[in-house]
């Protein structure tokens, strides 16, 4: 009785243990892991924006080249104009000195009138009054040439000052877009680190469960051990029914009965076997997910197994240590029970198989059975 109390004792412990610090190690993971995640889609979200900005950009740079262009080039028309209205004045100054040397003007004009010929009067003034009117005119269009050039530079360059401002813009949010995305991809580096240092971790205390969910099974197989031993003493011995008859004779009828024991194990309902292991068939492909308990979404080996028997309407423990614990040990395994190695558990489904949810990464499969125990309820 001694030695069972110890054994509970220490099977207790280490069902608390597991309890108690899995949960939290998967919870810092998944809390680690939903932060990258939130991080990678701020990244992704500034990337698009860096790239919208960057194209902004582009266009930006094309209308400088376009504008710049343009400045250029009326430039080069205000110049032209300039150079034009340059050979207006200097055809008009040729013009004005010819009609005085041949005598076409106001002078020629004195003795046309003092002739008295108004004919020729009349085609003088004529005259000059067309050449005037052209002067006039070619002024007028040099004036409104240069106003419009100037009026158009001045647009132009206005528009290129705030295209330049705009550029200014531009480059401050991509600089400030680049900046934050560096440090956004650092913070991911360092949840990488942390992500792979809390599995680690996890993993450790997994290897540490383990073992003390071995050490727990060694001391429940010692104390059925020890338990088969007592039984056996206790039921053992010796029965004397011998006696003497005085009729002639004696007749001794003793003799010796030793009822011994047999173990053949819990009974086998091959209705929930069945049950059983079709639950688990239903459950391949499934992700391995560490800790987790929800069907078609992720299960850990215990979570796959607790499910399986939960669909057969049986409830087990959760944890490898006290499935062992709870269960009766065969010899004679059956579809549908409990293969049962420390820190690891699986469904039984015949011909040396089982199906189990083994390590992250490995989708819920069939497998060879690797076992220490067969465990039934």
């Amino acid at each position: 009785m001694k030695l069972k109390k110890i054994c509970s004792v220490v099977v207790a412990a280490a069902l608390t243990f597991s309890l108690s610090v899995t949960p939290i190690l998967a919870d810092e993971v998944s809390d680690l892991k939903k932060q990258k995640k939130d991080t990678e889609e701020q990244v992704n979200n500034l990337q698009t924006q860096l790239n919208s900005l960057m194209t902004k950009i582009s266009e930006l740079e094309n209308d400088l080249i376009t504008t710049g262009e343009e400045i250029s080039q009326t430039e080069e028309d205000l110049k032209a104009a300039q150079e034009e209205q340059e050979q207006q004045y200097q055809a008009m100054k040729r013009r004005i000195k010819y009609m005085y040397e041949a005598g076409t003007g106001s002078a020629t004009m004195e003795k046309v009138f003092s002739s008295g010929n108004t004919t020729s009067a009349l085609k003088q003034a004529e005259y000059s009054q067309d050449l005037h009117s052209y002067d006039r005119k070619k002024l007028n269009e040099y004036v409104a040439t240069v106003e419009k050039v100037a009026e158009l530079k001045d647009t132009l360059e206005t528009k290129m000052d705030d295209l330049e401002k705009t550029q200014t813009e531009y480059e401050e949010q991509k600089t400030e877009l680049n900046t934050t995305i560096t440090e956004k991809s650092s913070e991911i580096k360092d949840l990488d680190v942390q992500i792979d240092e809390a599995v680690k971790k996890a993993a450790e205390e997994e290897a540490k469960r383990q073992e003390e969910a071995r050490k727990a099974a060694e001391a429940a197989a010692a104390a059925e051990a020890a338990k088969k031993n007592n039984n056996n003493r206790n039921t053992g011995g010796t029965t004397n029914n011998g006696g003497t008859t005085n009729n002639g004779g004696t007749t001794n009828t003793g003799g010796t009965a030793n009822s011994g024991t047999t173990n053949s194990g819990a009974a086998y309902n091959p209705s929930t076997g069945n049950a059983i292991v079709d639950a688990a068939y239903s459950q391949i492909g499934v992700p391995y997910v560490w800790g987790g308990t929800t069907p078609y979404v992720g299960l850990d080996c215990s979570g796959l197994v607790q499910y399986c028997y939960r669909q057969a309407g049986k409830s087990i423990p959760r944890t490898s240590g006290s499935i062992l614990a709870g269960g009766t040990i065969v010899s004679d395994p059956q579809p549908g029970d409990i293969c049962w190695t420390p820190g690891h558990v699986a469904i039984y489904i015949g011909n040396g198989q089982m199906i189990e949810a083994q390590q992250t990464g490995v989708p819920i499969k069939v497998s060879k059975v690797r076992v220490v125990y067969y465990v039934r309820y």
